[in-house]
């Protein structure tokens, strides 16, 4: 009976880890797109390791939703073959956010250089291309920024007055606000470095969450042996 009655222990906090485990996966999911996104506006379609970044962490948050679930399903039907597979996948997942966690931190300078260099490739389109144009304004107007690394970029942009710059570097937004602007009326910071640092921030939630699931994790790879182990001796957890 004491067996037993450890055996539904073990199954109640495996149940309360799965839901962790649907939690952040969902959590990488919408951190992992959001990334994405702004990727998309800043970084040109060329396959890069920086861009794959995003990609890797929503296929791991979605592999991670699909685990919880047969664990889940492996929990409830006491079912030996299902908490396997779980915990195999689990140990699986575990492997490959060391490996997301390694390149992130040796690919970190890659992505800024990328955002640098497609940024102001995007700039010299902006009076060419009209989707463009609302892509780039979009992000100063986010971000409060104005150029790649800062206002003065605009300079250099073919088509565009020496003493002008978007409307959407302007703090408050009116209709020919960057016409003769004063410095003061302007966003003086370069994109690459505004959206660098929300990147930074999105990367060490992604961190904390990384390290939240290990552990978590660890605890969900021992509970499900655990379980296994009762499944095939015979005991009755329920």
């Amino acid at each position: 009976m004491a067996v037993e009655g450890g055996m539904r222990c073990v199954k109640f906090l495996l149940y309360v880890l799965l839901l962790a485990f649907c939690a952040c996966a969902v959590g990488l999911i919408a951190i992992g797109v959001a990334v994405q996104v702004v990727l998309n506006q800043t970084i040109t379609h060329e396959t890069t390791p920086g861009s794959l970044l995003p990609v890797v962490i929503i296929a791991v948050g979605a592999f991670l939703f699909l685990v919880a679930f047969v664990g889940c399903c492996g929990a409830c039907k006491e079912n030996s073959c299902l908490m396997t597979t779980f915990a195999v996948f689990l140990s699986l997942i575990m492997l490959v956010e060391v490996a997301v966690a390694i390149a992130g931190y040796v690919f970190r300078d890659k992505v800024e250089s990328e955002f640098s260099k497609n940024f102001q490739q995007q700039m010299q389109n902006y009076l060419k291309d009209n989707n463009t144009a609302m892509v780039l304004d979009g992000l100063q107007k986010e971000f409060g920024c104005c150029g790649a690394n800062n206002y003065t970029d605009w300079e250099n942009i073919t088509g565009l007055a020496k003493d002008r710059v978007p409307d959407s570097c302007c703090v408050n937004v009116t209709a020919g606000c960057g016409i003769n602007f004063k410095k003061s009326t302007i966003h003086t910071q370069g994109c690459v470095e505004s959206i660098g640092a929300w990147l930074r921030k999105k990367i060490l939630l992604v961190a904390a969450a990384a390290l939240g699931i290990a552990f978590v994790e660890v605890l969900g790879i021992i509970f499900s042996c655990c379980l296994v182990k009762s499944i095939r001796s015979g005991y009755e957890v329920m």
